[in-house]
């Protein structure tokens, strides 16, 4: 039988933080307590077995009145794929004007999130 042990996570789904504390089993959650609402719960058991985590970077703009713009994931990743995310963006660039919200790269390091501009650069 897998060791039972216990962590404690500060909750970020809403405003209130609370402190969870976790029972997991190897790869099994056991329970949870100090979440105040089903979402922390939620939360907690992601965050322990499949932690994933919104990027954002930037990207090399060419032409453009400035040198870079912000990027980021359409939806969380799993956190042993931003090394290969993060890869796949230093790699790229894009040609001024650029548009907010132009996806750059589709199913980034075949995560099923694709990497999205945040704002507008106009060319120099």
């Amino acid at each position: 039988m897998a060791k039972v042990t216990t962590k404690v996570l500060t909750c970020i789904v809403c405003p209130l933080g609370c402190t969870i504390s976790v029972k997991v089993s190897g790869a099994k959650v056991l329970g949870c307590d100090g979440n105040t609402c089903a979402r922390g719960a939620a939360y907690a058991h992601d965050e322990v077995l499949y932690p994933k985590r919104t990027l954002t970077s930037s990207v090399l703009v060419i032409g453009g009145r400035w040198p870079l713009v912000s990027v980021r994931t359409t939806e969380p990743v799993a956190k042993g794929k931003i090394s290969a995310v993060m890869k796949e963006i230093k790699a790229r660039s894009v040609k001024a004007p650029v548009k907010s919200g132009t996806v750059i790269i589709k199913n980034v390091a075949r995560t099923g999130a694709d990497i999205v501009t945040t704002r507008p650069i106009k060319k120099a």
